[in-house]
């Protein structure tokens, strides 16, 4: 199943899902980012405590959804709520799309002990998303099935 993170800046939260679900989608679930308004550049502690937990941050980069050439995902997640309000790209109309709001690390103000908290409880909700999306084997459902199974999936308590 092919996954789009989509965050408005694509520089945090949304770098943190497509690392995660590559690094443990176990060859079942395939992700990238994007963002509306791009910054440029990912949030260096993004990269920080993705890396301090052993999880793959090569080739990661801020990028448009309009750089996708022609990647057609299964399922579009936002994860920012700026991002949930946003209209997507007319070549994603039919795909299924869902919110998972998350809180933006990036944003704290704060100690770095403060900050490092924040990341890495981001991290363990994603890491967990993605675990209890392949426990429930939502790869190998479609339609409002798997969109109900998403939606479901962000609302519950980590």
């Amino acid at each position: 199943m092919k996954l789009l993170y989509i965050c408005t800046h694509n520089r945090c939260r949304s770098i943190l899902s497509e690392a995660i679900t590559n690094q443990f989608g176990q060859g079942r679930l395939e992700a990238r980012s994007a963002g509306s308004q791009p910054s440029g550049v990912v949030h260096p502690l993004s990269l920080k405590y993705l890396d301090a937990q052993g999880i793959a941050i090569d080739g990661l980069h801020s990028k448009s959804w309009n750089n996708l050439d022609g990647w057609q995902p299964d399922v579009v997640v936002t994860v920012c709520d700026s991002a949930a309000g946003e209209a997507c790209p007319i070549w994603l109309d039919d795909t299924i799309k869902v919110h998972w709001g998350l809180a933006d690390p990036s944003k704290l103000e704060g100690s770095d002990e403060e900050k490092a908290a924040a990341f890495n409880q981001t991290i363990d909700i994603i890491r967990q998303r993605v675990s209890t999306m392949l426990e429930l084997q939502l790869d190998q459902l479609r339609g409002s099935a798997l969109q109900d199974a998403l939606t479901k999936l962000a609302s519950e308590e980590q």
